[in-house]
This record gives structure tokens, sequence and C-alpha cells, in this order.
């Protein structure tokens, strides 16, 4: 197969990416030892995140998370909903903290408002509650966005070899078990595999540092929220709460680990996302998790997992682009700019068009089963019937 830019990574990145270029005319094909968003971005928190989170420790993905919320909930609302959040005080929580976390929604941008009748509206809030204030955080559901944007990106030409392994890479020649792909230039959105994916380029050990970070999130069997909560502190364990469809999902942990591949969730782990987020809402003490999964996010390289930026950078390879670091929430921003490198580097001047490009809603078209609902995060979330048509029609 001969293309023009081939894309290592079916994640989030990859998939916008791949939409990016196929925009600006550019051939892609996107290339996956799984399924679509079968890694990383298929297990993330539901979290579309305002900012707020970060406008104390990382400034830079605070405006980067506002401005990317606004533009996610124009071109693709069908997968996005707008519950709101808030972020919560209780007490024993550093009070000066508050006044430090509303300059910094100020400093980025970040709509807020101080919410007084807050019992009233999340009924199941600890009742040791001393402040709480309201931003624009919403919930997404991946499944629906991004089945959304590989479906337009085939729509323009984009091709899909799903559940091929990459076995070698000899310069800008992609290896698989099902064949060679030949390309101009290779874009690495493997998320936490990069590494992995660089150093077959380079044949070196490793050439791209990345700090992958396990977090583990539950899953309550009943909605206990009706908008995103967030504990009003500097970002830790166990201080969001997700209303996701007829669940709550609580998270998260921040693990380095050595292998993404190969990851170990104790019990005390979970028993410790419980006790920290039942001082927000204690009814979760009581409550059984319906299950636990985890995800492993890509960070750059930092002192720890709870200060590390998630920024992005992208690494100049020659003949491969390597972009690390970020979020789901980012990920149309980090495919606009990663494209923006790779367009020049092959000698295209087209500009991006994702930011006002409507995503369709292809999972209400093939009525996938399996996607969303019950079961999202379980191995049976594969988009089978999407990937049959991505990869065959």
């Amino acid at each position: 197969m001969i293309t023009d830019v081939a894309i290592i990574g079916a994640g989030a990145t990859g998939l916008f990416t791949a939409l990016d270029l196929s925009l600006r005319g550019i051939k892609v094909t996107v290339i996956d030892r799984g399924g679509l968003i079968s890694g990383t971005s298929g297990r993330m928190h539901g979290l579309l995140h305002s900012g707020a989170r970060y406008v104390s420790n990382d400034m830079t993905s605070a405006i980067q998370c506002i401005e990317e919320n606004t533009i996610l909930s124009r071109i693709a609302p069908h997968a996005i909903f707008d519950t709101k959040g808030l972020f919560v005080a209780v007490k024993g929580d550093d009070e000066s903290f508050i006044e430090e976390f509303v300059k910094g929604l100020e400093e980025a941008g970040i709509p807020y408002s101080e919410v007084k009748n807050v019992l009233e509206l999340e009924p199941n809030l600890s009742k040791d509650l001393i402040y709480a204030v309201q931003v624009p955080d919403k919930v997404v559901d991946p499944f629906r966005l991004f089945a959304g944007v590989a479906y337009e990106a085939k729509r323009n030409g984009a091709k899909f070899l799903l559940y091929t392994q990459v076995k070698k890479i000899s310069g800008s020649k992609i290896i698989t078990e099902k064949g060679e792909v030949e390309s101009k230039l290779i874009i690495n959105a493997a998320g936490p595999w990069a590494p992995s994916i660089s150093a077959m380029h380079s044949n070196e050990s490793k050439v791209i540092e990345l700090m992958p970070t396990i977090g583990v999130m539950l899953v309550y069997d009943k909605r206990l929220n009706n908008m995103v909560l967030n504990r009003l502190r500097p970002p830790s364990d166990g201080d969001i709460l997700v209303p996701y469809y007829n669940t709550s999902i609580l998270g998260t942990t921040a693990q380095v680990v050595e292998d993404p591949d190969n990851a170990e969730i104790s019990d005390e782990d979970i028993q410790y996302l419980i006790e920290e987020g039942s001082a927000m809402i204690p009814k979760l003490s009581e409550l059984k998790p319906k299950r636990f999964y985890y995800s492993v996010r890509p960070l750059l390289k930092g002192t720890d997992a709870r200060s590390a930026t998630r920024d992005f950078e992208i690494y100049d390879e020659g003949d491969m682009l390597t972009i690390v670091g970020g979020k789901l929430t980012t990920s149309r921003l980090m495919a606009e700019k990663l494209s923006d490198v790779a367009s020049e580097k092959i000698a295209n001047n087209s500009k991006s068009r994702t930011a006002t490009t409507p995503i369709p809603d292809v999972l209400s078209i093939y009525a996938l089963k399996n996607t969303i609902g019950d079961e999202i995060y379980g191995y049976g979330y594969a988009f089978s019937r999407l990937e049959e048509v991505l990869q065959y029609d």
C-alpha cells in the first residue's frame, strides 16, 4: 500500500490527525494493532474538561481545555452532554486554595459562578460542604465522538488497517503482519506506546521519554450526581465523580508504570479511591462499585504524575513525527498542530478545517451494539460493524 502519510495509532489524536490531513487532500492510512480507540482513549473518565482542574498548576493546559471544550461541543453536540461541573470544598480542605483557584479561573478565561443552594442541586454531596463554584465541565462519550471522526476521515479518503501489528519500520516504510505501507511520512500517535514505535524507527532502545501513568476508575451502577463533581483542591486521587449515562464514574489514581501493557491494580488502590471520594459523596462508602477499569496516560516526563503538565510535544525524527502528552479534551488541537507540521514536510500548504467540520453521529446510522451502555468500558465495545465499513467498503 502506498500513501502520503501513515499514522500509527487509532486513538483520539491519531483519528483527529487522519481527519485533519484527509480534509487537506492528503492521502492517509491509519494503522493500529487493535481497533478504534482501543487503548487509552477508549478508557478515559468521560470528562470533557473545562480546564478548571489545571488552573492551579498547569495554566497552558487549562487554557487549551476551555478552548477545545467549546470547539468540540460545537462540532460534535451528539457526543457531548452539558452537565456543567462543580468544584466543592469540604471541612478540612485548605480554604486559602479557594481564592487561588478563582483567580486561576479568571486568568484562564474559564466562566464560573458561585453556587449557594448546592445541596438542592446535588443532594448526595457531603453536608460538610463549605464552598462550591460552577464551571463548564461537560461529559463526553468518546465512542460516539470518535466513531464519527473516523467515519468522516474515511469519507474524505483515509484508509484503515485495524488489528494490524507493526513489525518493523525502515525509513518511512512500515512492515506489518499484513503487508507493507510505503509513505512520505510516518506519524507516531501511539500514546503510551509511542516510545516503542520511536525506538523501532530509530533502532535505539529509548528515544522519546514519557511517564506512562495508570489511572484507575470505579463505575457505580447508579447515577449519583447530575453535574461533574470535583474536589476543590490541587489535583489528587479520588476527587472527580462523572455522571455517565445511568452510572457514575469515580476517579482517578496516578501511578507511574514502566510498561503500559503490564499494570497491576491493587485492592488498596480501589479502597483509597473510595475513601477519598466519600469525603465529597458520603454514599460512596456504602455502595459497592460495579467494576473498575484503568487507562495509561502518555504524560510528558516530569517530577511526578500529579505535577506533570497535560500539555503536549511534537518530536521531529526526520521521516517520522511523534506526538506525546495531552488529553482527549485537547486531541483535536494536538492533531491540528501535528498536521500543520506534517503538511509542511510534504509540501502541502492547506489549512486545518477540523474546528469547523461537523462530526456525524454514525453510531445511530449503524446501530452498533456493545459500544455504549452498561459495559462500555469492557472489551465488547469494539466497533465491529463500523470497523468493517472503514476497512472494506
